[in-house]
C-alpha cells in the first residue's frame, strides 16, 4: 500500500501540505488547486470542475474505493453548500447538539457572542478541597466535556480556544 501510494504521489505530482499530513494538493496549469484529503479509509476531493475530479478518481485502479458522490460530511464536520451564492460552509451543529445532550444542557440555553466573558476568572481556590468534594468531582465528567470542546475547537470552532485553554487548566 505504501509503495502504491508513493507511486501515486509521484505520478500525479501531488504535494503534501506542511500544515496537515493528510492533505495533498496539486496546482493545475490554470493556477487553480485541487485538494485531496485522506484520513484512514476516507477520501475527500475538492475542486471547482467535476471533470477534473473525475480525472483524479482514476486512482480506483490503484486503491480500492467507492464513490459516495457529493460529500455531506467528513469526520463529523457537516458541509453546507449555497450554490447560488457560491459558498461552502463547515459546521458541527449536530456534533455540538449531541455534546449538549450528553452533558444534560438544554437547547434553550442562552447563547453569547463571546464564549468567555472578560470578567470570568477561574481560581484554584474554587477547586474541591475536602474528601467529600473530591469524591463528588469523580462523578463529574469534566475531562470528557473539555475533550469534546477541544475537538470542536481543533476542527472548526477556533473561537472556543480561549475558554478551552482556561478550563483545561483545572483538569
Amino acid at each position: 500500500m505504501v509503495q502504491t501510494f508513493q507511486h501515486f504521489h509521484e505520478r500525479k505530482k501531488v504535494h503534501t501540505s506542511h500544515y496537515d499530513p493528510c492533505l495533498y494538493y496539486n496546482k493545475l496549469p490554470g493556477g487553480e488547486y485541487i485538494y485531496l484529503l485522506l484520513y484512514v479509509d476516507d477520501k475527500l476531493i475538492t475542486f471547482k470542475s467535476r471533470s477534473t475530479i473525475d480525472k483524479l478518481k482514476d486512482l480506483s485502479s490503484e486503491f480500492e474505493m467507492k464513490d459516495l458522490s457529493e460529500a455531506k460530511k467528513v469526520l463529523i464536520i457537516e458541509i453546507e453548500r449555497d450554490r447560488k451564492g457560491g459558498k461552502v460552509s463547515l459546521t458541527q451543529k449536530r456534533y455540538l447538539k449531541k455534546v449538549l445532550q450528553k452533558f444534560n444542557i438544554n437547547d434553550d440555553t442562552k447563547s453569547v457572542s463571546t464564549p468567555l466573558a472578560p470578567h470570568f476568572k477561574l481560581k484554584a481556590i474554587i477547586s474541591p478541597t475536602t474528601i467529600v468534594e473530591c469524591e463528588y468531582m469523580t462523578h463529574v465528567p469534566y475531562t470528557s466535556a473539555v475533550g469534546c470542546l477541544m475537538y470542536a475547537m481543533v476542527c472548526i470552532r477556533s473561537d472556543l480556544s480561549q475558554v478551552v485553554s482556561m478550563i483545561s487548566r483545572y483538569m
